[in-house]
């Protein structure tokens, strides 16, 4: 059901205010082609035109400004307002002393997409460090989770893990939006740094992004519907490892394949499983990018069939465990681990532990987490 009230994103609701919340501020804006108000319009653009702000410099996420690159960044110059664009993922992933000189504000305008691997919420957290170390005050024009900001799945990662792909001790699908986040990262690694958010107006914590009306922005290049971004939490912890999960094909994180599965017995078996929500077809495919570029490969593509009932990671630990069970001399399982970061339920995985058994273990860490969320959620 669409939102009955229009859903007006952290921009939308600063640019109704007149911007005042950073009238005589010297700005640092981070963003991308995602930082739009409802009309389309940049962020960056809003504040550069907007009276008595000065807008000085833009920095950017993975993927870079224009949200078009699977590659490192460099800086560069923005041509529609002459600013400098600092990129935040190549040479390095956090502002330098140097780049926030003369600002006293920076901004966080990002699209995320609710699932612990996507660097864009990495981005956020490292930024807020530097904020906390050079006195910029920092604030957050908020956006709805893509995912809804109630479900939470998948285990928390280890603590010597923690890194670009795993910021900070969260569960895979973290069911929070970017200014939450960012509450909860200022008061757990105790930041002391001036934070504010700009709060989404018409969402609740059930809505997914189809029921907001906002107009879908790919975040990435592989990002490419809400549909792929709700398969992502549990498809994408297969990325590290020599399978194919679309890239390169019209259908990013909706097929998965290799040269050496049989698509139809490997079907049968995932859709005998009887996952919630989700069917899979064999299918045929050859990417023309990333693993197995212009080879043939068998697979499955997975089909939403009840959203609401879709659980995502359980599902990417079921692919998992029919790989190991179809294909364990085939499958690279040693790189499973590289973006789950919980040696435990790896080691587990391996010994034989069913996906069932694995995601039973992480309800106790589950049920502490909500608790350590509650005190910074913004929405009801």
């Amino acid at each position: 059901m669409l939102a009955e009230t229009p859903v007006l994103c952290g921009i939308d609701v600063l640019q109704r205010d007149h911007f005042a919340p950073l009238r005589g501020r010297k700005i640092g804006l981070i963003t991308n082609h995602t930082g739009l108000n409802r009309g389309g319009i940049a962020t960056a653009d809003l504040l550069h035109n907007a009276k008595d702000i000065e807008l000085r410099a833009l920095f950017a996420p993975e993927h870079g400004i224009r949200g078009a690159l699977d590659e490192n960044i460099s800086d560069s110059m923005d041509l529609a307002t002459g600013l400098p664009i600092h990129s935040l993922y190549g040479v390095r992933n956090r502002p330098t002393p140097a780049q926030l000189k003369g600002l006293d504000t920076l901004v966080f305008d990002v699209q995320d997409i609710g699932t612990r691997f996507y660097t864009y919420i990495s981005t956020l957290g490292l930024c807020l460090e530097e904020a906390a170390k050079h006195g910029q005050e920092f604030i957050v024009l908020d956006r709805p989770n893509p995912l809804n900001g109630v479900e939470i799945e998948g285990s928390l990662p280890d603590k010597a893990s923690l890194g670009f792909t795993a910021y900070h001790p969260i569960p895979v699908r973290h069911g929070m939006t970017t200014g939450e986040l960012a509450h909860l990262f200022r008061a757990e690694k105790r930041l002391k740094v001036t934070l504010q958010v700009v709060m989404v107006e018409g969402w609740s914590r059930r809505q997914r992004w189809e029921e907001t009306g906002l107009l879908w922005t790919n975040p990435s290049p592989n990002m490419r519907s809400s549909t792929q971004a709700l398969l992502y939490p549990g498809v994408g912890l297969l990325e590290g490892t020599n399978l194919s999960v679309g890239r390169g094909t019209d259908t990013p994180f909706e097929i998965i394949g290799a040269p050496w599965i049989a698509p139809v017995s490997f079907a049968a078996y995932l859709n005998a499983l009887g996952l919630p929500g989700v069917r899979f077809v064999p299918l045929r495919f050859t990417p023309t990018a990333s693993v197995y570029a212009h080879l043939p490969c068998g697979g499955v593509q997975l089909v939403l069939t009840e959203r609401e009932r879709f659980v995502p990671v359980f599902t990417g630990l079921s692919l998992a465990s029919a790989l190991l069970h179809f294909h364990a001399k085939e499958w690279t399982v040693e790189k499973f681990n590289s973006l789950l970061f919980d040696k435990n339920s790896y080691k587990r995985f391996r010994d034989g532990a069913t996906p069932l058994e694995l995601i039973t273990r992480w309800q106790s860490d589950l049920a502490t987490f909500r608790e350590r969320r509650r005190p910074y959620l913004l929405y009801a």
